[in-house]
């Protein structure tokens, strides 16, 4: 018996200095682990239109929560669990700031996406005034103030810092409104009020308003429901006018350009028009939410490419909505169902030209 007793209380000896160790050697792989960098997103290369025509647009990436930002946790984090993911409830609208941090609005808040850090914050989820309830569209100025349509509220509310500086629009001077569009150069904020069937405008200096434009109607400089809303750089703002399947242009000045678009279910026909953009080559890219895919104009509205397809892979949408372009022709677009924002490249000259300059910067090292 005695000789059984040595034998066992050895044993544990043994058990507990083993499990010492185990859990040492545990604790140095997992500092060694979170210090060394993560597996790499695995590279797709989409393009369209397919080879052997010459690519014009380039899948880049696709982001689903925080966790694709890929920012490393530390120690703490392995030990008690990984970084709870932060998804999208139901976005809608995207804009870019000059830093190239992504803003996407969804319900009670928008996300804030900084890439370049690796982090994620948000704008207008605190109670109180300008807290946000059903967020649609979305600006940004140079200036970082960042102006938020709230459908909900009826209201388009201005942040300046992450934090509400204040509401544009008296009581009931807004129904619905959805887009939100900066003409910095000529100091202009257009908003579509959906239910209202106009483009309101506001000065962006004091932010009183101008005048209205347009009608509840089918006719020229008329609108059906107009949801979303684009400036270019020469200060011309493009309607997405949903109800009458079309986009209208419109100059500086308000006077009516022309339209394009028509009802049908052919390239370059509209069933369901939402998110609109313009390149740095005044290209015209159009979200349909039927067709499940965004398309692409020259000026005179002649359809030069579709790109995209139902599905939830890269590349393909289930219900999209807002997108924007951003000043190096990256392309934004979301994605509703199921909550993503994908990122896409125009393949123009701009892209060239810094294709080129990387290429010779690398040559010099």
């Amino acid at each position: 018996m005695k000789i059984r007793m040595r034998i066992r209380r050895l044993s544990y000896h043994e058990r507990m200095r083993n499990r010492q160790t185990i859990l040492a050697l545990a604790l140095l792989l997992i500092g060694i682990n979170a210090c060394a960098p993560g597996p790499s997103k695995r590279q797709l290369e989409l393009v369209w239109p397919l080879p052997p025509d010459q690519p014009k647009i380039k899948f880049v990436d696709i982001i689903r929560t925080n966790l694709d930002l890929e920012k490393k946790g530390g120690l703490a984090e392995a030990i008690f669990g990984e970084e709870r993911a932060e998804g999208f409830q139901k976005p809608y609208g995207v804009a870019v700031d000059k830093d190239g941090k992504i803003y996407v609005t969804d319900i009670n808040r928008v996300f804030v996406l900084d890439l370049k850090k690796k982090d994620y914050d948000f704008i207008g989820n605190e109670p109180g005034v300008g807290q946000l309830r059903n967020a649609i569209g979305i600006a940004i100025a140079s200036d970082g103030r960042v102006f938020v349509t709230d459908v909900s509220a009826a209201r388009l509310y201005v942040y300046r810092n992450g934090k509400y500086a204040e509401a544009i629009g008296e009581k009931g001077e807004f129904a619905s409104p959805s887009g939100v569009a900066l003409d910095e150069k000529n100091g202009l904020i257009y908003v579509t009020d959906t239910r209202y069937h106009t483009v309101k405008i506001f000065s962006l200096l004091d932010y009183k308003h101008i005048r209205d434009i347009g009608k509840n109607g089918s006719g020229i400089g008329e609108f059906n429901f107009p949801t979303n809303i684009a400036v270019d750089a020469e200060g011309k703002f493009y309607v997405v006018d949903t109800g009458n399947f079309r986009v209208q242009i419109f100059g500086k000045d308000g006077q009516f350009i022309r339209a394009i678009g028509v009802p049908g279910d052919m390239p370059g026909s509209f069933a369901r028009p939402k998110g609109i953009a313009i390149d740095s080559e005044e290209h015209i890219y159009v979200v349909d939410t039927a067709f499940q895919n965004f398309q692409i104009f020259d000026q005179t509205g002649k359809i030069l490419l579709a790109v995209g397809s139902g599905g939830t892979d890269p590349g393909q949408f289930l219900l999209p909505a807002g997108m924007t372009i951003d000043d190096q022709d990256k392309i934004y677009v979301v994605n509703q169902i199921p909550g993503t924002v994908q990122i896409f490249q125009y393949l123009g000259e701009k892209w060239k030209e810094k294709m080129e300059q990387t290429g010779e910067a690398a040559d010099k090292k």
